[in-house]
């Protein structure tokens, strides 16, 4: 390979680095506060178009937006879609990636789905075990349909 190929390869690696997606964080009183009087019977049918045209229905949890704080702790409004990833820190610094779409907060856990292709592949964390919440947009072109 050439070096302008190699130092273009690079530059678009940075650029797309730099512009990655941002990430917000929500402590777990907050978490926890926005499922208040949320429980199952709540979630509603939706319909999630993918990248490359798949379609999926599923429950989801009716919240239409989502609060949080920016990285200066300057509180933030998030969309809920079904690319908005959140990511779960224990104290033990293990890390789970749910669909926020797809999660549930009782009084001692967060319940959630970690794939859109296998969703049977659920997990509870017990909440006084998380350490940190991040969540972000994946901008994965997940998209709510009417059908």
């Amino acid at each position: 390979m050439n070096k302008s190929f190699f130092k273009v390869t690079i530059l678009v690696i940075i650029t797309v680095s730099l512009c990655s997606c941002s990430t917000y964080l929500i402590p777990v009183d907050n978490l926890r506060a926005q499922f208040a009087g949320i429980d199952s019977a709540s979630f509603v049918n939706v319909f999630v178009r993918g990248p490359v045209g798949e379609r999926y229905h599923y429950l989801a949890n009716p919240l239409r937006t989502i609060n949080c704080f920016d990285k200066k702790n300057n509180p933030a409004e998030l969309i809920n879609s079904p690319s908005i990833e959140m990511r779960i820190t224990t104290r033990e610094n293990k890390k789970t990636i749910f669909y926020f779409d797809r999660i549930f907060v009782s009084e001692s856990f967060v319940y959630g789905v970690q794939s859109r292709f296998i969703t049977s592949l659920t997990k509870k964390i017990p909440l006084r075990d998380i350490k940190k919440i991040e969540i972000q947009d994946g901008k994965k072109n997940f998209k709510y349909t009417a059908h």
